[in-house]
């Protein structure tokens, strides 16, 4: 059996049982092709350079057992690799912490966000870090500042530890324990935040992929905004003068305009389109 066609079988299989993807994919042929890849220790973006690869029995094999293992347990591909990619950059994943997957790592790798930024930029803050994926990339992608990555889940922040040691970066991000922003007192010029916005009508649709994450990471309350609530009244006193707030809620703008109806936020673009991702400058809160 050739590579691909151990890819082909394998995204037959999932889609079969009715899997459900968003942890890093949107289909059973992409899933399938991170899991084939993964068994046989290839780079998840030279499928076509190893597809006409002959696979041997035993190779067979643990490919098999892996799908198996992916339709049986419902996790996340991520949960069972061990890994996950944000912006072509790995990180190590289980499941203590949430699958990296916000829109947020497009805005900084693009540089959507770096008009509101400058040399004023020192201090930011990566609140409900999770495993630290946007602590990680913030360091990577703004190279004189100070990053706090902060989390109420000690066992995140084990995940984060993790991380952080993995890309070098412990002489620039340090981790927090803080229930939102209890343990920060700032000053910072830049806060980052995808935090727990399910709400609670959307919590009991999910499917079993997604129950496997904390949920701790997820549940925002009956309209997703309790969390993002005790935020927006806090973090004035966090932000400087020209601090900016990017905070990721998913599918809930509509819960978000009609809980703050007079915020004047910025809807920034992603891949997803302009409704998953906002920012609000100090001003906006205060006036807001």
């Amino acid at each position: 059996m050739k590579l691909i066609e151990a890819v082909e079988a394998a995204a037959r299989e999932l889609e079969a049982a009715g899997v459900g993807f968003g942890h890093g994919t949107t289909n059973a042929f992409d899933e399938a092709a991170w899991l084939v890849l993964w068994s046989q220790c290839l780079p998840l973006d030279e499928l076509d350079e190893h597809a006409q690869q002959e696979l041997h029995d035993e190779e067979q094999a643990e490919i098999r057992a892996l799908v198996e293992q992916r339709i049986e347990t419902r996790k996340p591909a991520a949960y069972l690799t061990r890994e996950a990619w944000l912006q072509g950059v790995p990180f190590y994943v289980d499941e203590r912490s949430i699958v990296p997957r916000s829109f947020i790592a497009e805005l900084i790798a693009d540089g959507a966000i770096d008009p509101w930024l400058g040399e004023h930029t020192r201090r930011v803050l990566d609140l409900c870090t999770g495993n630290g994926s946007l602590a990680v990339l913030a360091a990577m992608a703004y190279p004189d500042v100070a990053v706090d990555a902060a989390d109420i889940s000690i066992e995140a922040l084990a995940v984060a530890q993790i991380n952080v040691d993995k890309h070098a970066l412990g002489d620039r991000i340090r981790l927090v324990e803080s229930d939102g922003l209890a343990a920060l007192p700032g000053p910072y010029e830049l806060v980052l935040c995808n935090p727990p916005y399910v709400n609670a009508a959307s919590m009991a649709q999910l499917p079993p992929e997604y129950l496997a994450e904390p949920e701790l990471a997820l549940a925002g309350g009956a309209d997703g905004m309790d969390f993002i609530r005790l935020l927006l009244r806090e973090l004035p006193s966090r932000l400087a003068a020209d601090g900016v707030l990017v905070l990721e809620i998913g599918n809930e703008r509509g819960h978000f305009e009609a809980a703050f109806p007079t915020l004047g936020a910025v809807w920034l673009e992603t891949s997803a389109g302009e409704d998953q991702v906002l920012l609000l400058t100090r001003d906006a809160l205060l006036q807001g």
